[in-house]
């Protein structure tokens, strides 16, 4: 396992990490959950990622009771809740003072915890001052419920004007962002948030580096049985990336990804994630697993980012077709 800083702080993650989104309470059972932890954790991964929406808070329940069963050290972990979506309550859901403390404590209970390392902003909140957000971040620090904090999705223009506002108040500033990055999604890690990682030293923690699993090469020929899209609650995302024009589209490229990867040696899923480990702004990639041989197969990956040379990062891009324009430079 390597280990990189979280952005501009002295934390340092696994370059891999592990996620329950999607898996915990939704597709496997707590100890399919334990046997997938205790391979992650045995590879060297130490943050472990969560929220309180996954699976309406059973994912943080299964999360708590795992790591209570593997007797880890508290130490050598580094544990993560998002905060945004707690209930259908008026005021169980957003960036609210009153839900970031409720929803922190109700967090921290489920898990069984004192305290997360990160805590996060699960999504932007339109109807809540950002300083307000701020203030309330700062005091979940101060408490000792959590030790950094940071946002998911939130736009540049979001992240600075917390940053500001922090430092004006002499508060804690958000560390971290984490953003979907796939080979299909990259304009926001690659381009807007470009100058943040120079400005503030934004950490990303990066979600999705298999495209939902579009980027394994299983939905080549169609959705197997067991799979996340064969869920009826993600048959909105089953839509959006196999049933769209879009999807379509991105699926003819996924069989010339899996051809090249092929060709060099690589698992289709080895060249996507390598793909992500690639950029230095990349703090760590949350994977998901729902089974231990996934998990084994994911931190495969690590050893190939030195193969990744700039030949196969070349003919990548001229399968992808969407580099991110880069600054315009009306000099030259």
């Amino acid at each position: 396992m390597e280990f990189r800083f979280l952005g501009r702080s002295g934390l340092k993650v696994s370059v891999l990490s592990y996620g329950s989104w999607v898996t915990f309470g939704d597709q496997v059972d707590e100890q399919v959950a334990y046997d997938c932890m205790v391979e992650a954790y045995d590879s060297g991964v130490n943050f472990f990622d969560n929220a309180e929406a996954y699976s309406g808070g059973k994912s943080e329940i299964m999360m708590g009771n795992i790591i209570k069963k593997a007797g880890w050290k508290r130490s050598d972990l580094v544990l993560s809740t998002k905060i945004f979506w707690g209930g259908k309550g008026p005021n169980d859901r957003g960036l609210s003072y009153k839900h970031i403390a409720e929803g922190t404590n109700a967090s921290l209970e489920r898990l069984q915890l004192e305290y997360v390392d990160l805590i996060f902003c699960h999504r932007p909140d339109k109807y809540t001052p950002i300083e307000e957000t701020v203030w309330a971040m700062n005091q979940v620090i101060r408490e000792g419920k959590a030790f950094y904090w940071g946002t998911s999705e939130w736009t540049a223009e979001q992240i600075r004007e917390a940053v500001h506002i922090a430092k004006r108040e002499n508060l804690r500033t958000p560390l971290m962002e984490q953003p979907q990055y796939n080979m299909f999604h990259r304009h926001r890690v690659e381009q807007e948030y470009l100058r943040l990682y120079e400005e503030f030293g934004l950490g990303t923690t990066i979600w999705s580096p298999l495209a939902s699993g579009l980027l394994t090469g299983k939905y080549n020929d169609g959705v197997p049985d067991g799979s996340r899209l064969a869920l009826e609650k993600y048959d909105w995302l089953r839509k959006s990336l196999l049933e769209s024009e879009e999807g379509i589209k991105r699926l003819e490229k996924v069989k010339k990804l899996a051809e090249l990867a092929l060709e060099i040696g690589f698992s289709l899923p080895e060249l996507a994630i390598a793909w992500c480990l690639k950029n230095p702004y990349v703090s760590t990639v949350i994977t998901g697993a729902s089974k231990p041989e996934q998990v084994r197969q994911n931190m495969k990956s690590i050893a190939k980012v030195q193969l990744m040379t700039d030949e196969v990062m070349t003919r990548i891009e001229e399968i992808l077709l969407n580099t991110p324009p880069g600054e315009e430079d009306f000099r030259s």
